[in-house]
């Protein structure tokens, strides 16, 4: 049993300036009522959004919007960013102690947060493949601000992580037709691995009654605009940053009485916002972590001294990944002062 006066410490990762990271050691007081001490098992990184912030292109007007819910610092540096962290709580409320738990937490090799912060991973979900929760709770609020009914033409723009994550689960919904859109045909594997139907863009069936948009491009949100039907809901899960997007609005949008919605994991999509709360929605996405296939999205791994090198060559891309998931070493429970 460790003393709670001794000193812990705790190294972190920071975006200290464009397309410029660093692990920084930090000190950790210790946890409090209703606080729990987690040893980082696994991070993942999410790519989008992750490379936005390591090549400060956070538009200043979200900034507060887009602030992670552990975050500290501010954009555009310095700034510990970062949401998918999975480990084991080694101190807190007794309930808690030895549990496995996802937490939307910077990468950090530990940390307190209080127990409200996380989320308990169950029994038939490896840890590793829990980095995706996350990443799962954004495809689920999607879906629910979609609302796809029996029958549905579905049509999902952009085969990376979330366009995936998004296309795996309409696959459990009793659709009339969906399909996986993508430029590169490599994908094609990928979405045989989910059990969906995949196309090149020029190949794909119009008509739809809903068009969910990943690519983060103009071209697939504008093609988008023709795939779906009269009438019909375009979901946008893009985020541009700071990107202008033109689109051709001056054509048959009007006339065709077209949608354009945004989804933003932020808050609880609006039609279940009254009914379902933000730890719902995680307890949700973790539970459906327990199949397998899941393991498709977790492409690469590295070891958590190189995460500043792999943060760059992903931003680069000379590194090429959905989900990278970063590994923790062992650390002592408890460390004397230096």
């Amino acid at each position: 049993m460790s003393n709670d006066n001794e000193t812990r410490h705790a190294t972190a990762y920071w975006t200290v300036g464009p397309e410029q990271g660093e692990l920084r050691r930090e000190e950790l007081t210790a946890p409090g009522p209703g606080e729990a001490l987690v040893r980082t098992l696994y991070s993942g990184i999410s790519k989008g959004t992750e490379m936005v912030v390591h090549n400060a292109r956070v538009p200043e007007c979200v900034a507060g919007n887009m602030a992670a819910p552990h975050q500290e610092g501010s954009f555009p540096s310095p700034v510990k960013f970062g949401y998918l962290s999975v480990g084991v709580v080694e101190q807190g409320p007794a309930e808690w102690q030895g549990q496995t738990v996802f937490c939307l937490y910077p990468h950090q090799d530990r940390y307190i947060v209080p127990v409200a912060s996380l989320t308990k991973v169950p029994e038939g979900v490896p840890a590793r493949r829990a980095v995706l929760t996350g990443t799962v709770e954004t495809a689920v609020n999607a879906l629910w601000e979609a609302g796809p009914r029996l029958g549905d033409r579905v049509a999902v723009i952009g085969a990376g992580l979330v366009g995936g994550m998004v296309a795996k689960l309409l696959a459990t919904f009793p659709l009339g037709r969906l399909q996986l859109i993508d430029v590169d045909p490599a994908k094609r594997a990928f979405a045989d691995t989910l059990g969906v139907d995949f196309c090149h863009p020029d190949d794909a069936l119009d008509d739809c009654d809903i068009v969910i948009h990943c690519s983060a491009s103009q071209a697939g949100l504008q093609r988008a605009l023709q795939l779906v039907g009269d009438e019909g809901d375009i979901i946008e899960m893009s985020w541009y940053a700071d990107r202008a997007v033109t689109l051709p609005l001056g054509e048959d949008f009007h006339a065709r009485r077209l949608s354009i919605r945004a989804s933003q994991v932020g808050v609880v999509a609006r039609a279940r916002r009254h009914r379902r709360t933000n730890a719902d929605r995680l307890d949700l996405a973790v539970s459906l972590l327990a199949d397998p296939v899941f393991d498709t999205f977790l492409t690469g791994a590295s070891a958590y001294s190189e995460l500043p090198d792999v943060v760059q060559r992903l931003s680069d891309g000379s590194l090429d990944a959905l989900c990278h998931v970063i590994e923790y070493p062992e650390v002592p429970a408890t460390e004397s002062p230096r």
